[in-house]
């Protein structure tokens, strides 16, 4: 080889070496929906309404993915504005790595920047929506909750929700709790799916935050549902889906047939956004 040559190749090495390096890097997150350490999926269905008013997002980190749902309710595209919108802020403000440093504060800038941002654009239209949002990062589950849509976690055979949500119903639970209604006054209330919360009104400032960081050691996965699909579908049959085959977005391509597939009338809007620690 000449030394020309001998110049050129020491000038590509580099070059070639980062490539080899990045394409391995692409070959070890090579599943659908997936980068290292993390795999994703998503799907709806409109059911029996007439306008899709669930909306979710997925926003992947350098070393974890936040995940949105949103739920919207309302006249003339308000709910699906509602939702929409909802879903943009959040990855508006998760674009910025830094966001995963501080989740807390995070949630909160995202949920009162839809909110205000939900009531600027509508304008007055009748439109809202109940929104859910999980980190997952490090081997740690961090959610935010306002209105209906569930979080849940799966291991071990099972689905467990881990939050909330704020429905009369789930209100009446958490006060029973507190000691502050009688047994007899929260049994009458827990039919109630009535929300007290969500973003797209004035006033709105109640958020469910997680209390502690959830620990995750591998195979697990976080699931963000709207109530169309937890509504709808039977809990063990969900369990099925994602015990099953397949990667998370077969999985979530099942868990939405559920609902498909189901003889309830009037089904509503239902959403699956999974995300499973490797």
């Amino acid at each position: 080889m000449r030394v020309p040559e001998m110049a050129v190749a020491a000038l590509l090495a580099p070059a070639f070496l980062y490539l080899v390096f990045r394409m391995g890097q692409v070959l070890l997150g090579s599943g659908r929906g997936m980068r290292a350490g993390f795999e994703v999926g998503a799907s709806k269905t409109i059911g029996d309404r007439e306008t899709q008013e669930d909306a979710f997002g997925i926003r992947e980190l350098e070393d974890g993915v936040m995940a949105v749902l949103a739920d919207g309710m309302g006249k003339s595209f308000g709910g699906k504005l509602a939702a929409e919108t909802a879903v943009e802020a959040f990855l508006q403000v998760f674009g910025d790595e830094a966001a995963a440093y501080n989740p807390q504060y995070s949630f909160r800038k995202a949920f009162n920047g839809a909110n205000r941002e939900i009531l600027k654009r509508l304008n007055g239209v009748q439109g809202c929506a109940s929104v859910t949002a999980a980190l997952v990062k490090g081997r740690k589950l961090y959610y935010a909750a306002a209105g209906d849509v569930k979080a849940a976690v799966y291991r071990g055979g099972e689905l467990v929700p881990v939050s909330s949500g704020h429905t009369i119903s789930a209100l009446a639970r958490q006060k029973y709790e507190e000691g502050r209604l009688t047994r007899e006054e929260a049994l009458s209330l827990l039919d109630r799916h009535r929300l007290y919360n969500f973003v797209g009104r004035d006033g709105f400032k109640d958020i469910e935050f997680f209390d502690t960081p959830i620990s995750l050691y591998g195979g697990e996965y976080v699931l963000l549902m709207s109530d169309g699909l937890y509504g709808t579908a039977r809990w063990k049959d969900m369990e099925d889906c994602l015990e099953g085959a397949g990667d998370c977005q077969t999985k979530a391509y099942a868990l939405i047939e559920l609902v498909n597939r189901s003889q309830a009338a009037d089904r509503d809007n239902a959403s699956a956004v999974l995300v499973k620690c490797r």
